[in-house]
């Protein structure tokens, strides 16, 4: 008897399966972007997904969970990537701060992730659950990370002596605004430089904050 081979791929229904839970956040991100959180019905994610609304229900008990989930995909787990590579930086903190946290926000505003801050701005008022796990999973590592590279600065007498806390604001809050830009009066095709050119911003906006954090070089004394 020929002994027929193991089948070396996964059958396409199982990889179909495994896709589902992807392919209804990338659905239900889209959706909620373009229609609003509030406004969008969980069927039509699921229709958008090719799924039925009883699918959706296995993997995700209600709409609030789906957008929680979004969340954390498009954001927290990114910020638990940045965490990494600050762990492994080996240069000084302005470099840190260049590097890794333009790229971060390269990414996000490449990405529809950049739609999860337009979604939070607009809506999460009503939803205050879906707030408090905001503030949680997102607001809070991503200051603890950023700041924590600041303080590092300070201690190293890379940086001047600052407010932590505002320098952190200072960061982030214009690179949300870019975010929101991009899902509102840029999808309306408003002309803006800064849709056109985000990566400069980007990279501009951090180069500035730290011509202000930089510690002052002591004057060298004159050689006798």
């Amino acid at each position: 008897m020929t002994l027929l081979p193991e089948p070396t791929s996964t059958p396409s229904h199982q990889r179909r399966k495994a896709e589902r839970p992807q392919e209804l956040l990338d659905a239900a991100l889209s959706l909620f972007v373009e229609k609003g959180f509030a406004a969008t019905r969980t069927d039509e994610v699921a229709a958008r997904a090719g799924v039925s609304k009883g699918t959706l229900y296995l993997y995700y008990a209600s709409k609030e969970e789906l957008l929680k989930a979004v969340i954390a995909q498009r954001l927290s787990s990114q910020i638990a990537e940045g965490a990494r590579q600050v762990a492994e930086h080996q240069g000084s903190c302005a470099e840190l701060l260049l590097e890794v946290l333009s790229r971060w926000w390269e990414g996000v505003i490449d990405s529809d992730a950049s739609g999860v801050f337009k979604l939070i701005i607009t809506e999460v008022r009503n939803f205050p659950d879906i707030a408090e796990f905001y503030v949680r999973e997102v607001v809070e590592p991503g200051q603890n990370l950023i700041g924590g590279v600041v303080q590092r600065g300070i201690d190293r007498g890379e940086f001047r002596p600052v407010d932590v806390g505002g320098v952190v604001h200072s960061l982030v809050l214009p690179m949300v605004m870019l975010c929101i830009h991009k899902h509102s009066l840029g999808a309306c095709g408003a002309v803006d430089p800064l849709v056109q050119a985000p990566h400069q911003f980007i990279r501009q906006h951090i180069e500035l904050l730290l011509g202000g954090l930089r510690a002052p070089v002591p004057p060298t004394s004159p050689t006798p």
